[in-house]
């Protein structure tokens, strides 16, 4: 398997003191090639986003800001992200992605979907309500009110889920 380009977890420690600098929380980073070529996402919200309406939160401002200040960093020092690449900066949006274990305590509360790495109970798609994270578990109760508990390690992505 080829070495990654970019260090996630140093990406991720270079990213978030600037969004934070700017008045925002990091979500996410992404960096990888796709088909319109290489690419490095950020994704942010506010501090509190949990407490704040679906749709409330950051602004077309936050996002610019961070983006510049990301930039002038990844600037001077282009070793931390090699060669070209498109740096996109954006709200996590109203069906935001948990990708860390304090998301799962955040939003307990809300309506989420689950994917799996492997198959549980004979599948790998999952959702329902989030009840919390307890001991490494993710638990839920789905529509038939059965709880439902997900080893966190075993989750390969996972997402709020929002109703028009």
């Amino acid at each position: 398997m080829p070495k990654p380009l970019v260090d996630a977890a140093k990406l991720e420690a270079l990213v978030a003191p600037i969004c934070s600098a700017q008045g925002v929380d990091l979500v996410d980073v992404h960096y990888g090639r796709e088909p319109e070529g290489t690419v490095l996402r950020v994704l942010i919200e506010l501090p509190g986003a949990e407490k704040l309406p679906p749709g409330a939160g950051v602004s077309l401002d936050d996002c610019r800001r961070v983006s510049r200040a990301l930039s002038e960093v990844l600037d001077e020092d282009e070793t931390i992200v090699p060669g070209q690449y498109r740096l996109e900066v954006s709200s996590a949006g109203v069906e935001r992605p948990l990708t860390k274990a304090i998301d799962y305590e955040r939003y307990a509360g809300r309506e989420v979907r689950v994917a799996t790495k492997t198959a549980i109970e004979g599948r790998k798609n999952f959702s329902g309500t989030l009840s919390g994270l307890v001991g490494g578990q993710v638990l839920l109760r789905d529509a038939k009110g059965d709880d439902l508990a997900l080893p966190l390690d075993e989750v390969q992505k996972a997402h709020l889920v929002f109703r028009f």
